[in-house]
C-alpha cells in the first residue's frame, strides 16, 4: 500500500535524524550463537559495513521464549541481548506451520516430539524425533492437498531495548509435508518438507539453492533492504 510505504519512509527517516543525534552503532549482536546462522548474517550484511557479533561472544545467555507468536518470541529475543549489551540487536524465530494441523509446530518446531502430552519419542527434541511425530500426526492423511504446509522466518531489528518501532521482516516459504523422509541435507523438517516448483524435498536442494528460495533467504534479503535504507 502506498500509505504503508509512506510511514516506512517517514520511519526510516526519523531514524536516520535521530542517527545524527545519538550516533548508530555499526556493530550489532545477533541473539544466537548458531554457527552457521553467525555466518549466514556477517556475510548478508557485509556490504553495509555492519559488524555482527554472536551474542554467546557478549557473554548473552538464552532468554525464555514466552511468546505464542514467531514475532513475539524474535522481539523477546532481540530486545534481551540489546538490552544486556547495550548494542542494536537483531533476532530471529522461525518454524514450520501445518495447515491440517492448525499451524502447529509452529513456535514450538523446534521441541515438537517433547511438548507435554507428546508420546515418547526420546527425551531429547532432535530432528529425527520431531519429524517422527509430525508424520505420525499426519499417518492418516493420505492426500497431499490436506497436507500443505510453510517455513516462516520472522527477522526483527532494534536500535536499542526499548526501540517502540523495530524493523520486522516476515517471509514465507510454500510446500507439502510428505509421508516418509527423503534427502540428506538441510536440518530439521527438510527431509519432509516437498518443493513442488523442484519436485524435490528441501533435503534434496542445492545449498545454495535453498538459500535463495528458503523463507530465511527470503527474510534476510528482505531487512538488508530495510537496513540499507537506514545504514546508507
Amino acid at each position: 500500500m502506498v500509505l504503508d510505504t509512506a510511514i516506512k519512509g517517514q520511519q526510516i527517516q526519523t531514524w536516520k535524524n535521530q542517527e545524527i543525534i545519538m550516533g548508530l552503532d555499526k556493530k550489532i549482536v545477533l541473539a544466537s550463537g548458531n554457527k552457521g546462522k553467525v555466518r549466514e548474517f556477517v556475510t548478508m550484511f557485509k556490504d553495509l559495513g555492519l559488524n555482527i557479533v554472536p551474542q554467546t561472544e557478549l557473554g548473552v545467555g538464552d532468554v525464555p521464549e514466552t511468546g505464542t507468536t514467531f514475532v513475539e518470541n524474535a522481539i523477546i529475543k532481540a530486545r534481551y541481548a540489546a538490552q544486556i549489551t547495550d548494542m542494536p540487536a537483531i533476532a530471529d524465530d522461525s518454524g514450520i506451520e501445518v495447515d491440517y494441523l492448525k499451524g502447529a509446530p509452529g513456535i514450538y518446531s523446534a521441541r515438537y516430539s517433547t511438548l507435554e502430552g507428546s508420546k515418547d519419542y526420546g527425551a531429547a527434541s532432535t530432528d529425527e524425533n520431531n519429524n517422527l511425530k509430525l508424520l505420525d500426526e499426519l499417518k492418516d492423511l493420505a492426500d497431499e492437498s490436506l497436507r500443505t504446509a510453510r517455513y516462516q522466518c520472522i527477522l526483527v531489528y532494534m536500535r536499542h531495548a526499548a526501540d517502540p518501532t523495530p524493523i520486522i521482516c516476515q517471509a514465507a516459504w510454500e510446500g507439502i509435508i510428505m509421508q516418509q523422509e527423503v534427502g540428506n541435507n538441510g536440518f530439521g523438517y527438510d527431509p519432509l518438507f516437498w518443493v513442488s516448483e523442484y519436485q524435490m524435498s528441501s533435503a534434496q536442494l542445492d545449498p545454495k539453492l535453498k538459500n535463495g528460495i528458503s523463507h530465511r533467504g527470503k527474510a534476510l534479503r528482505l531487512l538488508h533492504d530495510e537496513l540499507t535504507r537506514l545504514y546508507q
